[in-house]
């Protein structure tokens, strides 16, 4: 959809950025075309720091294995900013129907990291422009391995923060249009801790249950048991996900296996809410096995919350409701999870979510069919370049 036409032409963007909106577009297409995975990101890569480059942008190299990072000087003192966008797609055959559909077959950009790219793009041509205007810097950290983890780690590993006083980035989302925002103080999107269970039996002829201990009827029986995590053991005033989404155990109908996998994610805000669920997990795990003379290990890690500064996320905030309307801007949290939450460990800084829903035509984030309005897309910039100013005292040409 065409910002200048639609139903979001009323809002008011500086000329600077309705003239990056067509690029803004094909570079999001592009990307979207490319779709690469985690660490994999090599095209993707090369078409950053070109870009980047062509600009004339700072200290353009690369980072992480297959990130990007450069910088805008301003011309003024002030603080120094980051601006971060992942670029990373998904391990998806894409059914969008799109004419930019990705042409990398099994890979598809279905959580809008296209988008982030495009918008972090134009914000760089932006504030390159307005260099003389801007008071402190802003460097841009593009981002690989959101979707498998440890990029953002690894680029701060190797000193993308040094000298780095907040930290800024946004998601488009799928949940609420073009021109609406979310954000807030606190936990915005949750803690991801993913767990793996193996539960060992003792294997045998299928024939013969009776002389072994299968652990597909005990996985079975800890499916169900992991079920009453939730919805018996937390609080329901506090947020709790238990998910198993993968399963593993046997290979033919006449052999009973020694053992079975099961992994999956429990999604939580609060620490000590993670800490029951895991703990009671593990009581329901060791019941349901010793019941069945099984035995079984239980191995979990976490992805932080992400955690926004409450300073941070009024700027953001305020900057929104002039843009958009205060009506178009509210709080939220997601159960999803992002690494930006290591970003927002080392320093204080804002995640906020741009809507880029197709109306009643949308399909969730990670689906086949998935596509967001191509609208927020100037709208990120605008709102980005506003946060900027806000946050470095600049008023931007």
């Amino acid at each position: 959809m065409a910002i200048e036409s639609g139903p979001l032409s009323s809002v008011e963007m500086r000329p600077a950025v309705r003239s990056l909106a067509g690029a803004a577009v094909e570079d999001r297409r592009w990307l979207h075309q490319h779709a690469e995975l985690s660490r994999e990101e090599h095209e993707t890569q090369a078409y950053i720091t070109h870009k980047l480059r062509d600009l004339g942008i700072e200290d353009v190299r690369a980072i992480a294995g297959t990130g990007v990072t450069g910088v805008v000087r301003g011309a003024r003192p002030g603080p120094a900013l980051l601006w971060r966008a992942d670029i990373d797609g998904l391990p998806i055959v894409e059914d969008s129907g799109l004419p930019f559909a990705s042409q990398n077959e099994g890979v598809m950009h279905a959580c809008g990291h296209d988008g982030h790219v495009a918008i972090a793009l134009g914000l760089a041509a932006a504030l390159q422009a307005a260099r003389e205007t801007l008071a402190g810097s802003v460097r841009f950290a593009f981002q690989p391995a959101e979707e498998r983890l440890g990029g953002a780690q690894l680029m701060i590993d190797e000193g993308v923060l040094e000298g780095i006083d907040r930290v800024f980035g946004l998601h488009i989302i799928s949940d609420f249009p073009a021109g609406e925002v979310r954000v807030g103080p606190g936990p915005i999107m949750a803690a991801g801790t993913h767990f793996r269970i193996i539960i060992r039996g003792r294997g045998g002829h299928a024939s013969a249950p009776q002389s072994v201990v299968d652990p597909i009827v005990v996985a079975a029986h800890a499916i169900v048991a992991l079920q009453t995590v939730v919805s018996r053991s937390i609080d329901p005033a506090e947020t709790c996900v238990v998910t198993i989404g993968r399963i593993e155990g046997g290979n033919r109908g006449n052999i009973i296996p020694d053992e079975v996998m099961m992994s999956g994610t429990v999604r939580t805000y609060e620490t000590h809410v993670r800490e029951r669920a895991l703990a009671r997990m593990d009581e329901l795990l060791r019941g349901v096995t010793s019941a069945w003379g099984a035995d079984y290990r239980f191995d979990h890690s976490t992805l932080p919350a992400v955690v926004n500064d409450a300073e941070c996320a009024a700027i953001v905030a305020a900057e929104a409701s002039a843009l958009l309307g205060p009506e178009k801007v509210a709080e939220t949290r997601l159960t999803g999870s992002d690494d930006m939450a290591y970003f927002l460990e080392q320093r204080p800084g804002c995640y906020f979510l741009l809507g880029g829903a197709h109306g009643n035509k949308n399909h969730t984030h990670h689906h086949p069919k998935f596509d967001f309005d191509e609208a927020c897309l100037p709208l990120g910039i605008e709102l980005a370049l506003r946060v900027i100013e806000t946050a470095t005292g600049s008023r931007l040409a």
